[in-house]
């Protein structure tokens, strides 16, 4: 999401708050962006800077730091037979009741090969042990997708396992980082932000992403989340406001662009400026569209491609729609005009990577290789800038 996290506190601010001591925000508004028949869980939050200190610009990330939920703790208290009061040392050297570890400092969902090498070295399975044989990668890979800390504890038992030693097994719990969904011009002493809620069932269980869920059920509005701003060096509008931009972001990828948007309103930029955005449905997944048909209208945005794969029989993505309109996308890059992608690294940002060479190739008469080059050089120009995860 971004590269470096500092913040530049006001000089009237004593306190800094940072990484190591975050600012507890309080959540002022939350509404779902999905309408009634959606498939996703699409969260808009709006949250208190005031007094922090903190300031951002579009394209800076939020951290957050989540604590997991009581259920979760409960469930894997039971299930490793261990006592939530329990005092326990941890990896920091500060010493607390476990089930609050559990809650605020330790990562009880997520297993990977060495969570699994560490646990068995008080389990002692052969079945495990097979698991982790380098041979066996398929099948250590099958195992792990979709399951959890509690599966680790139910596959494969240890009765009076010591609770200190099952700490030590785990990895601390980690800060998630979001992109910044709001200008601070648009939205004074302000952060917005917007996040897919995780939920799924997998083997005998439901499932949920804990940050996620945590901004979504745990805190209340009027509650607090302890935060701090994450700055991008690199995922930035152009100084000139006259520089046309190119954005790339289909589902929660639109965050930063809507920051753009709002920013460039705020400061009159004249540059062009042309939207891609997909999800699955029009009806029910328009992300902030009446919003973006406003700015439309307003002459605010100049042009935005929509692209719902689930609206036609064949799926339709932003890459499709990248490509209808090569030549004017060509145009407008040998215009000078800045190329922003975010959202999923995966699939999603390769498949634009793609575009962009098949309309190197397509309107600019260029070889592969050289359709490549070029894609290579906008980059190193800084007019291809990524925020993908």
């Amino acid at each position: 999401m971004s590269d470096e996290n500092t913040n530049s506190p006001d000089s009237a601010t004593t306190v800094v708050y940072d990484k190591k001591n975050p600012f507890p925000s309080t959540l002022k508004r939350r509404v779902l962006l999905n309408k009634d028949g959606s498939a996703k869980e699409t969260i808009h939050l709006e949250m208190c800077l005031a007094g922090s200190g903190l300031e951002y610009l579009p394209g800076d990330s939020l951290a957050i730091i989540p604590a997991n939920s009581a259920q979760v703790v409960e469930q894997v208290i039971e299930a490793g037979g261990f006592d939530a009061g329990e005092m326990v040392e941890l990896k920091s050297g500060t010493t607390k009741p476990l089930g609050e570890a559990f809650a605020t400092d330790l990562d009880i969902t997520g297993i990977t090969k060495n969570i699994l090498k560490k646990y068995n070295a008080f389990a002692q399975s052969e079945k495990l042990e097979s698991l982790l044989d380098p041979e066996n990668k398929a099948e250590l890979d099958d195992y792990l997708w979709g399951r959890e800390v509690i599966d680790m504890l139910t596959d494969f038992p240890v009765q009076g396992l010591a609770a200190s030693d099952f700490c030590g097994t785990l990895r601390k719990l980690l800060l998630r980082l979001y992109s910044i969904a709001s200008s601070p011009k648009a939205h004074p002493d302000e952060v917005h932000l917007t996040i897919a809620v995780v939920r799924y069932h997998s083997h005998g269980r439901d499932r949920e992403g804990v940050c996620s869920t945590y901004t979504a059920d745990r805190v209340s509005e009027g509650g607090t989340m302890p935060v701090y701003v994450h700055i991008s060096r690199t995922f930035k509008l152009p100084e000139d406001g006259d520089t046309p931009i190119i954005m790339v972001g289909p589902g929660t990828g639109i965050a930063p662009f809507r920051a753009f948007v709002e920013e460039r309103a705020a400061i009159g930029a004249t540059g062009k400026s042309w939207l891609f955005f997909g999800d699955q449905h029009q009806a029910t997944d328009y992300l902030y569209g009446d919003e973006w048909e406003r700015y439309v209208g307003d002459g605010k945005l100049s042009r935005i491609d929509l692209a719902f794969s689930r609206d036609q029989e064949h799926k339709v993505y932003v890459q499709h729609r990248m490509l209808e309109h090569a030549a004017e996308m060509y145009s407008w890059l040998n215009d000078g005009a800045v190329f922003y992608v975010c959202g999923d690294a995966s699939r999603m940002a390769k498949d634009v990577h793609e575009a962009l060479i098949t309309i190197a190739e397509k309107e600019g008469g260029k070889s592969r290789e050289d359709a490549e080059a070029w894609v290579k050089q906008l980059h190193t120009d800084k007019r291809y800038l990524k925020d993908v995860y």
